[in-house]
């Protein structure tokens, strides 16, 4: 699980760019699943622990100006879970890459034995013979 984790935050942290773009397109496909997923079911559960009843609309007032922190989080975690999403996407489609590449090649057909092998062989069969 150790070695999944440091994979995931290389995943983050690396910025190849086909890695993006497999982000960019597979995050647009899961981005109502996700949304729905964190607004939901996740921000009403966590809700439950901050005594309100969406988390998203948290909020600290400082000298007039509202900090909705709520939002920030929201946003976050919608982030990382489409994010360990992707992750999980791109190693599945590594893995399979790497199959295809490990798939071993039909075994090459043996050389057909030389003169001195042919001669060999026959001596071989003839000793046999004489015992």
């Amino acid at each position: 699980m150790k070695k999944f984790i440091e994979e995931f935050k290389q995943f983050i942290a690396r910025g190849s760019v086909m890695d993006m773009a497999v982000g960019v397109i597979i995050g647009g496909a899961f981005n109502a699943i996700t949304t729905s997923l964190i607004n939901d079911i996740i921000m009403p559960v966590l809700g439950i622990f901050t005594g309100s009843i969406s988390f998203a609309e948290q909020s600290v007032t400082i000298q007039g100006a509202v900090i909705t922190y709520g939002n920030f989080i929201q946003a976050v975690l919608n982030f990382l879970i489409m994010a360990f999403v992707v992750f999980c996407l791109v190693k599945t489609m590594n893995r399979l890459h790497r199959k295809r590449k490990e798939a071993p090649a039909e075994p090459p057909t043996p050389p057909a034995p030389s003169n001195e092998e042919k001669l060999l062989m026959e001596i071989r069969d003839l000793l046999k013979e004489k015992q």
